[in-house]
């Protein structure tokens, strides 16, 4: 990497780089590679180092060879989850970790090809079927394939050398404000695919005020086979388009009379398969439009107010290896709440959580980690972002609840900075031109004003501000906002105060963390954002407290307090109920 000094061992693996690796699979054949798998704790990176992946137990006469490690009679560990919440000794740890196990494939045949999925692991690691070297993976949010057709037997072993260490180079970079989570913390599967197949699948309405139209693409992977056959049964949908050098676009019509358009409301989605050769593609998929026009934000023709709330992936219990019931219980008290919208912050959530808001009706920021002051002049750092970009939208382009993108939160404004941002927001708009994007952005705060030069560049301007905390001058917020005139909407992304749950006046400095000076942050947030008209919508932080080694005072504990909830989501802060009552008094529009 530009100007870091890296081991020489580094290089090697860094050469084979998984990168776009990404695989429609909704409706994949799969195998589940979850459950137990042995792991070491490799703070030298020795796996890496000293190859243990290649096995060596015996010299070239056949005499046993001493050994540093010992596979099978390692400890067990379930995957998913992290290492941290798995063992007390492994709460702060922050390095190696080595996993593995044998499996077998449920199927094996001529004209089968198989992929190794990963969900999520944290943040950097190198993946080894059966003694070969198949690639590494950097970020820890988004998921990667790779393809193990030419090493897998009936018998195999799989080795995963994990590492979560800070580096200042990295997506984010090594400061950050949230729990440094490690481990292999989404679902592992095995794909089983034909030797021709559909790589990936996008599908949208075009965003021109018709509801009338619809455009599809396909990328397939393998020889070219045939044409590709788009069918959607209940609209009466049958499209065929020819495959040209891999890839393959549908556009066709819609009888908008039939057509429920996706909506928070009322969250229709529809049954959507594509055929190419032998591959069968089957996803649910829902038709709505998001456009920007001036300062309102557009949901299928309708000016919307943006209801919304910050979270972090994180849980007591958990951490960042959060379930179904944990995603829909988020839901279900944001809904009760009055939210119509989530921001996943600062990183991208599981895809679990993105499905269910499709099905429940709850419009979603994505964001990936371009976060804080991460090394903007280094190449590698802008290809690992852009990288992460990339998986998040072929992940997540098919919801109808992501209504955005975010390249980034709370960057100063540096020319460094314009120029990282700027390349990001236009692969995001390169990649997908019916979704508007965004980033987090700081208040001038010399000047009193929203002026960040990357306004220029996105659809929609998110403000963090914490004007009654940080900034103690209240009397700032409404200076910024009479002295700003943006033409695109803003939405304020944060806002907040530190309070501990159930924590009330005393009249002392600890004050400050109680649930009534809270409550007035919030009250005079909402008397002065309620009145701006280029402010579509807000989410406050946050939804609930997550873990942060940054938070030592006695109050936190550890703890990033700003939630409207406790960590264990049990106990509803008196702010919570202020929210609660503008977004239920809040019109549509």
């Amino acid at each position: 990497m530009d100007g870091i000094h890296t081991p020489d061992f580094w290089d090697f693996y860094r050469k084979k780089l998984i990168q776009d690796s990404v695989i429609s699979d909704y409706s994949r054949e799969k195998q589940s590679l979850n459950g137990e798998w042995h792991y070491g704790i490799d703070q030298y990176d020795t796996c890496l180092r000293n190859r243990w992946w290649q096995q060596h137990e015996y010299d070239k006469d056949g005499r046993p060879l001493p050994l540093d490690y010992s596979f099978d009679t390692w400890d067990k560990m379930k995957v998913p989850s992290c290492w941290n919440l798995w063992s007390e000794k492994l709460f702060n740890y922050e390095g190696g970790m080595v996993f593995t196990r044998e499996f077998k494939v449920n199927k094996l045949g001529k004209n089968k090809r198989i992929f190794i999925k990963f969900g999520g692991v944290n943040y950097q690691v190198a993946i080894f079927v059966n003694k070969t070297y198949l690639g590494m993976h950097e970020g820890g949010s988004t998921p990667f394939y790779v393809e193990i057709t030419d090493v897998i037997k009936e018998n195999n072993r799989i080795v995963a050398a994990v590492n979560n260490t800070r580096r200042p180079e990295y997506v984010p970079m090594d400061n950050t404000d949230w729990f440094n989570y490690g481990g292999i913390y989404r679902d592992v599967e095995l794909l089983y695919m034909p030797d021709t197949f559909i790589k990936n699948f996008k599908i949208a309405l075009i965003p021109d005020g018709t509801f009338s139209k619809a455009t599809a693409c396909i990328k397939t992977d393998g020889a070219l086979s045939s044409n590709a056959v788009l069918k959607i049964p209940e609209l009466g949908i049958s499209q065929e388009a020819k495959v040209i050098n891999c890839a393959g676009e549908f556009e066709f019509s819609l009888n908008k009379d039939n057509l429920t358009l996706w909506s928070p409301e009322s969250p229709k989605l529809y049954e959507v398969h594509i055929e190419y050769g032998e591959d069968k593609l089957t996803d649910l998929v829902g038709f709505r439009e998001i456009r920007v026009d001036g300062r309102d934000v557009l949901l299928n023709g309708k000016s919307i107010y943006l209801k919304g709330v910050s979270a972090h992936e994180d849980s007591v219990e958990n951490g960042r290896a959060v379930t179904e019931t944990e995603i829909r219980e988020n839901y279900k008290i944001a809904k009760e709440m009055g939210c119509n919208f989530m921001r996943l912050a600062h990183y991208p959530h599981s895809e679990t959580a993105a499905g269910i808001a499709d099905e429940l009706g709850i419009l979603l920021w994505e964001e990936i980690p371009v976060y804080w002051s991460i090394m903007f002049n280094n190449k590698d750092t802008y290809i690992n972002a852009e990288n992460q970009l990339i998986e998040l939208i072929t992940r997540d382009y098919n919801r109808a609840c992501v209504f955005m993108w975010s390249v980034g939160n709370e960057n100063p404004d540096s020319d460094l900075r314009l120029s990282f941002m700027s390349k990001l927001t236009d692969k995001a708009h390169e990649l997908d031109t019916t979704r508007p994007v965004t980033a987090a952005c700081l208040v001038d705060n010399d000047n009193l004003i929203i002026n960040d030069r990357l306004a220029d560049k996105i659809d929609i301007i998110g403000i963090n501000e914490y004007y009654g905390w940080y900034d103690p001058d209240f009397s700032k917020l409404p200076r910024v906002l009479e002295n700003s005139n943006p033409i695109k909407p803003v939405i304020i992304s944060e806002f907040g105060a530190d309070c501990k749950a159930g924590h009330t006046k005393q009249g002392n400095r600890d004050d400050m963390f109680s649930e009534e000076f809270q409550l007035e942050v919030y009250n005079k947030q909402i008397e002065v954002l309620s009145t701006i008209k280029y402010i579509k919508g807000m989410s406050p932080w946050i939804f609930f407290d997550f873990r942060c080694p940054r938070r030592l005072h006695h109050m936190q504990n550890y703890y990033n307090i700003k939630g409207l909830l406790s960590a264990d989501k049990k106990y509803r802060k008196k702010a919570f109920y202020a929210m609660q009552n503008y977004y239920k008094g809040k019109a549509w529009s």
